[in-house]
């Protein structure tokens, strides 16, 4: 596989998985790999404190990226409020996709990244899985770091940022023409990521 420039996009909605698949696959093939959810999230959490959301976006820094607060519920809820705005967007567009066009190839994962940020990406990948599914290892995942939260909560909240990222107008969540679907419901971990493996070499492959 010729590695120079060559991009990995995976898109999908909130704990489909698309960020453990992404995480893998960049171990897997030596690639670099950008959460850009993440983005969104550090610019959530800025104006939590009263930033506005542009300014938050421009004075981004990769140091905000690292925070544990950006898993948070209240900040997850912030980070699909800013991504609504079409400014914040254009502000992030610029980072993502030089980020992409990195030498040795890059793994992005997100909601866009197939659809806008790099539509030109050799191999794109939806990520999907029902949203009970979905909340529950969400729940999971935050009653394991001490979140005092309920199962329908976390349900109410998937299904809201669900309903929020598909009804924007600016880069609604949706599968690229040509991304390949992976619909993780009923995998295992180990599995999806194999599934996943085998997609890319399989698109690699057509591809040259």
């Amino acid at each position: 596989m010729t590695t120079q420039g060559f991009t990995v996009a995976i898109d999908g909605p909130a704990a489909s998985g698309k960020g453990t698949i992404a995480r893998a696959l960049a171990r897997h093939f030596g690639f670099a790999h950008l959460d850009t959810g993440l983005l969104y999230r550090a610019v959530g959490a800025k104006t939590l404190l009263g930033v506005a959301p542009l300014k938050a976006a421009t004075e981004l820094r990769t140091d905000d990226l690292e925070s544990d607060l950006l898993r948070s519920p209240e900040v997850a809820q912030a980070a699909s409020r800013v991504a609504a705005l079409p400014e914040v967007r254009a502000a992030l567009v610029d980072f993502q996709r030089s980020f992409a066009a990195r030498a040795g190839g890059a793994v992005l994962d997100g909601r866009d990244i197939g659809t806008v940020i790099c539509p030109g990406a050799q191999v794109k990948l939806f990520v999907i899985a029902d949203a009970e599914v979905r909340a529950r290892r969400r729940f999971e995942e935050l009653a394991g770091k001490g979140h005092e939260v309920t199962f329908e909560e976390v349900l109410a909240d998937v299904k809201a940022r669900d309903a929020r990222d598909m009804g924007r107008a600016d880069a609604p969540l949706k599968p690229a023409e040509d991304a390949l679907t992976v619909d993780t419901s009923n995998m295992k971990i180990a599995d999806a990521v194999s599934e996943a493996i085998r997609l890319v070499e399989l698109r690699s492959g057509a591809r040259g």
